[in-house]
């Protein structure tokens, strides 16, 4: 008999701590850059309800994805592992290999496909843990026997092998995970309605719902509404004698006056707002853990030139600070003072050991193998020094090179996997990088250089191969139209998107009825 009551009364002590244990919300921002939010700086674009999590929980002043695209970052998150060690060092469905037929002096590096099946992923800890899971938005981290539900989550609202919205960002949504909603409906509006209903119907014990925006990745689009009013906003600012310039390979937006992409910061950050009121009325704000980060940097060159990350250098496909520095905060009112700043670099691997610590669970070190617990620095502590690394063995689509990275203090390596040169930035000095200390810091560099060495040694990272056909002559001449005929031609879409008389197409996007 008493061996009875123990039981039971120990089943009923472990239900009543699973009740008692926090729930997770993860947003996930597609491409938003470093200075794209209100909170980070932007004077620019809208953003209060997310702006809500950076002043009521902890922001981090040096916050990292795991890479300078979205695949790798996001398996990041889930695996609590860099891409150089779960391997997929790009976004999928890159080219890479022998597939690769640009005329650049390397060969991009190949890498895996979907997230690999024996890594316990953050879902499946939580899962396992008595939480219940659900997924909403962007996945791209393989299609069949890949998806959301393979890796963890019960529930998945539109997660599938794609990274854009195959139908765009207005219904019909072309998407193979998510019923399409009237015509004309907005994907992140929609998204948020469903994470907010998840949220109701599971309010009675734990939970981690990951909503996981396509926003504000491309296809750059938005409603006439939110165009118009971006448009004035910017018109009445001060006029830019230019929007571009120069960097390396390619034109780079220096200003922030897009007025689709302002309209998308904004859709974005009402859904934001939509699933912090869901958990403001069913009581839940003070015991739920809520993440917002993006997966990249913004882009401000290639696909979109959507965005401007000054003063840091580059963005999404960049090894400069703007291609992975990004906004991060973490909110939990009962646990988190409000308000509270983190210097220390904080990255995306960090995600799952802070989780888990958070939720009062065991840590996973097998797992979560590159990233520590970052609560003692939101309680005012201190983090362990440790060097951060990246690697990208490929070239990104808005123009960023082969390379690995490391940042140690306030110091930071790039070496280019085209002919090995390596620059040094003081990034404390210097956050633009834009003196390179490698000729007057030799120690320091042979030091970096050690380190970054014996961490691609030990990840087993995979390099990029030497492309027996490039053309120098051809690049230069190419880089030469780059130049002129394509910095010209970035002016003049960027000036004639805030032209009163501006249009998209008929229907803007699928936003309003056709006439």
């Amino acid at each position: 008999m008493a061996l009875r009551v123990a039981l039971v009364f120990g089943l009923l002590a472990a239900a009543s701590a699973r009740a008692e244990r926090p729930s997770v919300v993860i947003l996930l921002a597609d491409d938003l850059g470093w200075r794209d939010l209100s909170a980070t700086g932007s004077t620019f674009y809208q953003t209060p309800h997310i702006d809500r999590v950076f002043s009521e929980g902890a922001r981090f002043e040096n916050g990292y994805a795991s890479c300078q695209v979205c695949s790798p970052t996001r398996a990041s998150l889930m695996t609590g592992k860099t891409p150089a060690r779960h391997g997929i060092t790009n976004w999928i469905g890159a080219p890479a290999g022998d597939s690769h037929r640009r005329n650049t002096v390397c060969i991009s590096a190949d890498y895996r496909r979907e997230l690999p099946a024996a890594d316990v992923t953050l879902a499946e800890a939580l899962r396992d843990a008595g939480y219940r899971t659900f997924f909403a938005g962007k996945w791209h981290l393989g299609g069949e026997g890949s998806l959301p539900t393979d890796h963890g989550f019960q529930i998945n609202k539109g997660g599938h092998h794609k990274g854009s919205p195959p139908g765009g960002y207005f219904a019909p949504y072309k998407n193979p995970k998510l019923a399409d909603g009237p015509a004309g409906e907005h994907l992140p509006a929609r998204l948020a309605e469903e994470t907010a209903g998840f949220i109701r119907d599971a309010a009675g014990g734990p939970f981690l719902a990951v909503l996981s925006f396509y926003s504000v990745h491309g296809p750059l689009q938005t409603t006439r509404a939110r165009w118009d009013a971006n448009r004035r906003e910017a018109l009445a600012g001060p006029r830019p004698s230019h929007r571009f310039h120069f960097d390396r390979r390619m034109p780079m937006r220096i200003v922030q006056d897009h007025p689709v992409y302002a309209g998308m910061v904004e859709a974005m950050d009402d859904a934001v707002g939509r699933v912090l009121a869901a958990l403001e009325e069913n009581h839940l704000s003070e015991n739920t853990i809520v993440v917002f980060a993006s997966d990249n940097g913004g882009v401000v060159a290639g696909d979109g030139r959507a965005t401007s990350n000054l003063p840091l250098r580059g963005g999404k496909g960049w090894q400069w600070e703007g291609g992975f520095r990004t906004p991060l905060a973490i909110r939990f009112p009962s646990r988190i003072p409000g308000g509270t700043t983190v210097d220390a670099p904080a990255i995306t691997c960090d995600f799952y050991p802070t989780v888990l610590d958070l939720c009062g669970l065991p840590p996973r070190p097998e797992q979560h193998t590159d990233g520590l617990s970052l609560v003692p620095a939101m309680r005012g502590g201190e983090l362990p020094a440790r060097p951060l690394f990246w690697h990208y063995p490929h070239y990104g689509n808005q123009g960023g090179e082969p390379s690995s990275v490391v940042r140690d203090g306030g110091w930071k390596l790039i070496r280019y996997h085209e002919d090995g040169r390596q620059e040094l930035y003081h990034l404390a000095a210097d956050p633009g990088e834009q003196t390179d200390l490698a000729q007057s810091e030799p120690e320091r560099l042979a030091g970096l250089a050690r380190l970054l060495d014996d961490w691609l040694a030990e990840t087993h990272a995979v390099l990029p191969g030497k492309n027996p056909n490039y053309d120098a002559a051809a690049a230069a001449k190419d880089l030469e139209l780059l130049r002129t005929t394509g910095m010209q031609r970035d002016e003049q879409q960027a000036a004639a998107m805030l032209e009163e008389d501006w249009r998209p197409n008929p229907t803007w996007w699928g936003s309003e009825p056709a006439d």
